[in-house]
């Protein structure tokens, strides 16, 4: 389904109107049994979106009809509508307070299947502490000394059973294939419910995160374990042998996309197997985003005393602070949850690991484009490099950065010092500005390098960092920093691809194409005399 056209006979029509650009898409592509064409609805908004609701959809997309298109910039000319799930629920118990909360922690909820009552998880969010008072007052005559479920419920704190009698209206985001609800907020009571009112909620398979976390289910179900926790923003989980603290799972990190904090702890854990390899024994540069990507972010080195006994770090020397840093090494799942706890969004991993700490194991040009400069550029450029790569006898691999830029990897396999590596990355990025001098360079000042792209080779020096391939990043649309194959590089290829929803699927097709870069490095003087 194609629903724009951003060139037509190689001029671009990004600056016609939305409207326009789609006559021109609809005529291009006429009746064609295979590429459909993406129509649209002109106003009558309501009525369509609830249409889509009707139809349980994920939403609408809404549009300027006369809006310009700026590539590669998220604008508020298109919307994304999302359709926000909400059902009612039995009250069944409630657990101990903790910290300042009075009253109670969360509300055991239950949906009803017959004359049998299903436990349907538990909240202790939504609520305000006049809500909550009101609502203690109305269980407190309703307490009995047994649980209502013929199913063991766990948790942290000890329930409070009620009898079955009112009904809570619950906002979610979907339904589990257990039948618990997933991020549930309380919003209101339902005084005008009665018991009998209520039925067994209809439980459809998740169509995102959790859709996908059951096709690699069997790599996760017995490392990780989750321990109830009163208040379902925070929680415990048992990652092998440790417990990790995980807090503020409900809260919104990229608000477009509707993504949460714990949905992107849940991504990491379920690329954990591919992700780690490529942050095993290496100091990691903490980019911390603890209120999402559109809040303030700051970077954080050093473990402190706050990291947990089994988090492990690497004290180094800091020529710049003149002090030693505690790095953490994050080499296990345990350790990937604690950071991704801590607001790392994103994951930059040292070249070289605490074995050879001055010896990378691979070389990187990171092809960064100023803001005027085109994706298809960025593209151009990387052909370039790589058709020097090759001319060297090379191998090279490379990956998005998951923002506007392309990495390309050379593996060096700890056979030489970082000077010698950077040396090698600035021959490779002069010979390809020698080639495309109109709009690449290797000035880093931008102010002098104007509207050029970027041919850093810097990236090559003893501590710097780069987004991890599979590593998140802090950008509207959730992308993937993500391996490509060669042929993928080509007109067309955009980093918006490439996102929390889509790496999962394309992993399970193509496994780890990256991994060659941490294996045999190259012979740099062979390198050298084939480009002399």
């Amino acid at each position: 389904y194609v629903f724009d056209l951003l060139s037509l006979n190689a001029k671009d029509t990004t600056s016609l109107p939305l409207i326009e650009r789609k006559v021109l898409l609809k005529k291009l592509i006429r009746k064609n049994p295979i590429i459909k064409y993406s129509d649209h609805i002109i106003g009558n908004g309501k009525e369509f979106y609830a249409v889509a609701e009707k139809q349980d959809l994920e939403g609408i997309m809404a549009k300027k009809a006369d809006s310009v298109y700026f590539p590669g910039v998220r604008t508020g000319d298109w919307l994304k509508i999302k359709q926000h799930h909400s059902d009612e629920v039995i009250i069944t118990g409630f657990t101990e307070p903790t910290g300042s909360r009075k009253y109670f922690g969360a509300l055991v909820l239950a949906t009803k299947k017959g004359n049998q009552l299903k436990y349907a998880g538990h909240t202790g969010t939504g609520f305000n502490d006049k809500m909550i008072k009101e609502i203690y007052e109305k269980l407190k005559p309703l307490i009995r000394p047994t649980s209502v479920f013929t199913e063991r419920v766990k948790t942290n704190t000890a329930v409070t059973w009620v009898e079955p009698k009112y009904i809570a209206e619950i906002k979610f985001t979907e339904w589990t294939s257990d039948g618990k609800m997933r991020h549930p907020v309380f919003l209101r009571m339902r005084e005008d419910k009665k018991l009998k009112d209520i039925q067994m909620a209809t439980i459809t398979k998740s169509k995102t995160l959790d859709k996908t976390k059951s096709k690699v289910k069997s790599k996760k179900v017995n490392q990780e374990d989750d321990v109830e926790n009163d208040d379902p923003n925070e929680k415990d989980v048992i990652i092998g042998k440790n417990k990790v603290h995980l807090t503020n799972q409900h809260k919104i990190y990229w608000p477009d996309e509707k993504i949460t904090k714990g949905m992107m702890i849940d991504y990491y854990q379920q690329v954990a197997d591919y992700i780690l390899p490529y942050l095993k024994d290496r100091p990691e540069s903490l980019k911390r985003n603890p209120s999402g990507i559109n809040g303030i972010a700051f970077y954080h080195k050093d473990a402190g005393d706050d990291a947990p006994s089994w988090v492990k770090s690497k004290k180094i020397f800091s020529d710049s602070v003149n002090k030693d840093i505690d790095y953490i090494i994050c080499n296990d799942k345990a350790t990937l949850a604690y950071l991704n706890n801590l607001g790392c969004i994103e994951l930059n991993p040292w070249n070289s690991t605490t074995k050879a700490l001055d010896k990378p194991d691979y070389m990187i040009i990171d092809i960064d484009p100023a803001p005027k400069n085109t994706f298809e550029q960025v593209i151009e450029t990387a052909n370039v490099v790589k058709a020097i790569l090759d001319k060297a006898g090379a191998s090279s691999y490379c990956k998005t950065s998951g923002a506007t830029g392309l990495h390309i990897f050379v593996p060096m396999q700890k056979k030489y010092d970082y000077e010698t590596v950077k040396n090698f990355a600035h021959i490779i990025c002069v010979m390809a500005n020698e080639q495309l001098p109109s709009f690449t360079s290797i000035e880093r000042n931008l102010k002098k390098r104007g509207s050029k792209i970027y041919l850093d080779f810097l990236q090559n020096r003893r501590g710097q960092t780069i987004s991890s391939v599979y590593s998140l990043r802090p950008r509207a649309g959730a992308t993937v920093s993500t391996p490509l194959l060669w042929k993928e590089v080509k007109s067309g290829l955009s980093p918006s691809m490439f996102t929390i929803e889509t790496i999962l699927p394309r992993l399970k097709k193509m496994k780890d194409i990256f991994s060659p870069v941490l294996g045999k490095g190259i012979d740099l003087q062979k390198c050298l005399a084939k480009l002399q």
